[in-house]
C-alpha cells in the first residue's frame, strides 16, 4: 500500500529539493518561508559571486493536470512576488548589485528521481 502525501508535504519536499539545488550552485540561503500580511516568499538566496539577491518561487507538482508547475507562475503572481521582494528588502540589511526573481519547478513522480527546472529572471 502506498502512502499518499498531502499538498503541504509535497510543497515542503519540493522546497527542500530546490534549496539543495541552490546550495549546489554555491548560493547562500538567507531566508525561507518569509511571511508578511501580503504573502510569502519561498526562498531568498544570495549568489555572492555576482552580488545578486534572488527571490525564488518554488512550484512543486506530481502531475501535469494543471499544466505543470511553471503554468502556476502567472503575471499576477510575478507582480505579487515583486511586491513581496520590495518589502523583504525594506526590512533587511545589505546592498546588492542585482536583484531578480527565479522560479524552481519540481516535478515528482514521473520518473524515479525528481525533475527540476530552474528559470532565472522571470520578473
Amino acid at each position: 500500500m502506498t502512502k499518499t502525501h498531502g499538498r503541504a508535504e509535497i510543497g515542503a519536499l519540493g522546497e527542500q529539493l530546490a534549496v539543495e539545488h541552490l546550495r549546489g550552485l554555491g548560493w547562500r540561503i538567507l531566508d525561507r518561508n518569509w511571511r508578511c500580511r501580503y504573502g510569502e516568499l519561498d526562498v531568498v538566496a544570495a549568489d555572492e559571486r555576482t552580488r545578486t539577491l534572488v527571490f525564488v518561487e518554488v512550484k512543486t507538482r506530481t502531475g501535469d493536470v494543471f499544466g505543470g508547475p511553471l503554468a502556476a507562475v502567472t503575471p499576477a503572481k510575478v507582480r505579487r512576488l515583486r511586491r513581496l521582494a520590495g518589502l523583504w528588502l525594506a526590512a533587511s540589511e545589505g546592498s546588492w548589485g542585482q536583484v531578480r526573481i527565479d522560479v524552481v519547478a519540481v516535478m515528482l513522480g514521473r520518473t524515479r528521481s525528481p525533475e527540476l527546472v530552474h528559470l532565472e529572471g522571470v520578473g
